[in-house]
């Protein structure tokens, strides 16, 4: 209904008016042609009619003069019955003087017709002629022509007839010499006002017809002009709903529209997910059974105040999960004013919150680095004169035991110092990488020589998996190496003795390698492995927590990526992803 009232309200009234011009023209011109032909088809009727009157009358005339008694009474009793039918006013015989020789009625014998025909005494009607005259304030349709003026009867029967029309002008005392059958004229006068009643029938039947018709082809018009909108108007939405629907359907939001009865009418795949609810429990059920208390607690208010919410909350989601969602809802209103529903907007805020972090440890890293690299030049001028010190008395006191052992001390001390310095300055610089196309698979062998012979006195048994991955990377070896050492280590030190540590380097979704380290140490801590990589945090009595953020920062100046998973008492996987596209061979700083 609404549709059809919005597709009215557009509708141009110039096209209203045009159609309606159209056609009142068009039925005007046919109304007027069918009035038209309605006349002239009347007249030729009563034309007709009339000449056949008069045929029939001179018929009657001949048929009498063939026998011997036809005299003028009988011409007066012939007139006199032809006439009496009811739509017949007179007929009457004139001179070529208008002097009316026979009527039917006797009265008017003698008197001078009131519309005489000729315009010339020596003009004979030779035709049969119509026209309508006023007798009396009444129209009739008067039809005339001479009267029996054929050949025939001017050869066979004209004394007869001259005779005849004597001893009725005798009788009438009209008689002159002057007449002779050539020179008389019959009129017939038809009673015109059944006919015109008839026309004004038929003309008003015509006209309401005319009106019903241009009322039904306007109709017509409009519906045919409506229809054409509809369509339109239907395709236009097909266009539309289709664009929305695979616009919601695949927007990498969660989108639930909820009714004015609190009843859920719409939702896509991305609030299906991350409602853990598929859409067949959701459509048409109310939003209180489905949407989380967090979420429903922030609309009770939205119809109100009519404005737009948003808000990042923390919802309870199925039975133990605690998800990070923003929220973004209004209400629905039309032009009216009239409530409708809701429409709410749900993103899950994971990767969000992970970016955030990671960008929250990035800005740390940062700060840590320019306080790294001013302290390690601050602490390094000291530990060269303290080493310098501690070798001197090394040398000096090397008969003493007891000196020579705390001056040993103190170097290695001193050396271990300097190491973490040394990574604090590394730590706190952007990574120098040099990239060379390197076999993968050949790289992956002479790193792990390096840890062959460790593994093998401390018990661990090292097992490998390469699967097809001979092929060519771009890759900083020294680097590379320095992170797999780390790991390596690591790894053997968490064992500490009789464990497994298994490599492997298989292909990555056609565009990477994978090189994932496990071993099945002690595990991690759930609430350490946030914190892994980040710098100075160690799990290790004697760790800097430096080792894991190096390696870190060598595998993202590589373009690659770096995860850790663990399970505490069952060991730890670090998986690598490294890229294989080859952008530029020269050095990368």
């Amino acid at each position: 209904m609404d549709q059809t009232k919005k597709t009215i309200k557009g509708f141009s009234p110039w096209v209203i008016i045009g159609a309606l011009a159209v056609l009142i023209s068009i039925f005007a011109f046919m109304t007027y042609q069918m009035i038209y032909l309605q006349k002239k088809n009347t007249t030729r009727l009563l034309f007709e009619k009339g000449a056949a009157l008069i045929r029939s009358f001179e018929a009657g005339i001949r048929t009498g003069m063939m026998t011997r008694r036809w005299n003028g009474q009988q011409l007066q009793r012939l007139l006199s019955e032809t006439a009496q039918q009811n739509d017949i006013d007179y007929i009457l015989v004139a001179d070529k003087n208008g002097i009316i020789l026979a009527h039917n009625d006797p009265v008017q014998i003698g008197k001078r017709h009131h519309q005489y025909a000729k315009a010339d005494e020596n003009d004979a009607i030779s035709e049969t002629k119509w026209r309508v005259v006023s007798n009396n304030g009444k129209q009739e349709f008067e039809v005339f022509r001479s009267f029996l003026s054929d050949t025939y009867l001017m050869t066979h029967h004209q004394n007869s007839y001259q005779m005849m029309i004597n001893q009725w002008l005798v009788s009438h005392t009209y008689f002159s010499e002057n007449i002779t059958p050539s020179s008389l004229e019959i009129y017939i006068g038809l009673d015109m006002r059944a006919v015109e009643e008839a026309i004004r029938a038929d003309t008003r039947y015509m006209l309401l017809m005319a009106i019903v018709l241009l009322i039904i082809g306007f109709a017509g018009i409009i519906f045919l002009f409506l229809s054409q909108r509809y369509r339109a108007t239907q395709t236009s939405l097909s266009r539309i709903k289709a664009f929305s629907d695979n616009l919601v359907e695949h927007m990498p939001i969660g989108i639930i529209a909820i009714d004015h009865k609190g009843d859920i009418i719409l939702c896509n795949n991305v609030a299906e997910r991350l409602l853990h609810i598929s859409s067949y429990h959701l459509i048409d059920h109310p939003a209180t059974e489905h949407l989380p208390i967090e979420v429903l607690t922030q609309i009770d208010d939205i119809q109100e105040s009519k404005s737009i919410i948003e808000k990042e909350l923390l919802c309870d989601i199925g039975f133990s999960q605690r998800l990070p969602i923003e929220l973004i809802a209004t209400a629905l209103f039309d032009d009216q004013n009239n409530f409708h529903g809701y429409v709410l907007l749900l993103k899950d805020l994971t990767e969000v919150q992970a970016l955030r972090k990671k960008i929250e440890r990035s800005q740390r890293l940062v700060s840590i680095g320019r306080l790294a690299a001013g302290v390690a030049h601050e602490i390094r001028n000291p530990l060269s004169s303290i080493k310098g010190f501690a070798t001197y008395f090394k040398e000096r006191y090397q008969h003493n035991e007891n000196d020579f052992e705390i001056s040993t001390i103190m170097i290695q001390e001193v050396e271990r110092l300097n190491r973490v310095v040394s990574q604090l300055l590394e730590l706190s610089r952007p990574i120098s990488i040099s990239k060379t196309t390197t076999n993968i698979q050949d790289f992956m062998i002479g790193s792990i020589k390096v840890i062959e012979q460790m593994a093998k006195e401390q018990q661990i048994l090292i097992q490998t998996q390469y699967e097809g991955v001979q092929m060519d990377v771009f890759i900083d070896r020294d680097r590379l190496s320095q992170a797999l050492l780390n790991l390596y280590l690591n790894a053997l030190e968490a064992m500490d003795g009789q464990g497994k540590l298994f490599i492997s380097l298989s292909p990555y979704q056609d565009s990477g390698i994978e090189i994932r380290i496990s071993d099945n140490g002690p595990g991690i801590d759930k609430k350490d492995l946030g914190h892994i990589f980040d710098p100075y945090y160690t799990t290790k009595p004697n760790g800097t927590g430096l080792g894991l953020a190096i390696v870190h920062n060598i595998i993202e100046a590589h373009n690659g990526s770096i995860k850790i998973d663990s399970t505490k008492e069952e060991g730890t996987t670090f998986t690598i992803r490294l890229p294989l596209k080859i952008e530029d061979k020269k050095n990368e700083h």
